[in-house]
């Protein structure tokens, strides 16, 4: 099995302000919105780089959602930067009118979202962002799983005509993905081939899949792990011609079972190639505070959950 090596840990919200510095240089079309929360976000520098093109909205983000939409139609391109829970539960409606019936070219990027947000505990930790997206016609919802991976989803959203979710988060994580890699929407990425599971993970449950794999294979089972970033649209026929050789899957993310990237690939498998599967995900719950670690162990989204996942569902062929 191939094996992927931590490159150094960092935080995925940091490659998505490494990719908005470098589209600062190289598209003079996009534009910065902030709701007060520049440093947690990492505009610093587009922000003292382009103080022309950087907008700081305060705490008013259904207004930062319709000054967004507005500048679209200067051809500017827009970026949103607050938390997750901000960008999507507070301004659902915005978003809906706004930008999504609309069409509007906007580029709705959120940080600190999931358990992982840690401490700041429940009201801040969204686990519902992801579903909430996706039922939006039109909106494209990328997930990226690591600091390299989310500079690259940055970059390439901003070619992208059209309204985009993108989602990351605060914590500290492998960075294992290739350094100035090519980011294609709706494109799963393949991380190591598989026989007896599918293990399809997005954001910071592909590291923990991996780990997980690697586990499996000591004990003569033959995972194969894909990640998917960009859960809308989904890559379809990376999943079925996965589980056509494996006749199982696990999918594992962060965030509930309910409307997330699980329920999409079971909808899909149910119409064209029912297979058995297991949900790494939080049941139905609200999150609470405590360290990343912690609350990923509590909540079982973690490499361990994983390996028991999968050894269930290989019972189930």
């Amino acid at each position: 099995m191939k094996k992927y090596i931590d490159q150094g840990k960092k935080d995925t919200r940091s490659g998505f302000g490494a990719g908005l510095t470098e589209l600062g240089k190289t598209n003079e079309k996009v534009v910065a919105l902030c709701a007060d929360l520049i440093g947690s976000l990492k505009m610093d520098e587009f922000k003292k780089n382009h103080p022309e093109r950087f907008f700081q909205i305060g705490i008013a983000e259904a207004n930062m959602m319709g000054i967004a939409a507005g500048m679209t139609i200067g051809g500017k391109i827009p970026f949103t930067g607050t938390f997750a829970n901000f960008s999507t539960g507070r301004v659902y409606d915005q978003i809906r009118q706004s930008i999504a019936y609309s069409d509007k070219n906007v580029k709705i990027c959120a940080s600190h979202a999931g358990l992982t947000l840690g401490e700041d505990g429940a009201t801040h930790q969204i686990l519902e962002d992801i579903g909430l997206m996706k039922m939006l016609p039109g909106m494209v919802v990328i997930n990226p799983c690591d600091y390299n991976q989310t500079k690259a989803a940055t970059l390439a959203i901003a070619d992208y005509h059209g309204p985009v979710y993108l989602r990351f988060g605060r914590p500290k994580v492998a960075n294992f993905t290739p350094e100035n890699q090519e980011f294609k929407i709706g494109e799963a990425v393949h991380l190591t081939e598989g026989t007896d599971v599918t293990i399809v993970a997005t954001g910071h449950l592909v590291w923990e899949a991996l780990q997980a794999a690697e586990q499996l294979e000591t004990e003569g089972i033959s995972a194969e792990v894909i990640n998917i970033h960009t859960i809308k649209p989904l890559d379809k026929n990376a999943i079925i011609n996965s589980v056509k050789k494996t006749g199982c899957i696990v999918t594992a993310e962060e965030h509930n079972h309910l409307g997330g990237l699980g329920e999409s690939i079971s909808r899909i498998l149910s119409q064209e190639l029912p297979t058995p599967q297991e949900f790494v995900a939080t049941n139905d719950t609200f999150g609470e505070s405590g360290t990343p670690d912690q609350l990923m162990e509590k909540y079982g989204l973690n490499a361990v959950s994983i390996q028991k996942a999968a050894k269930k569902v290989i019972t189930r062929k």
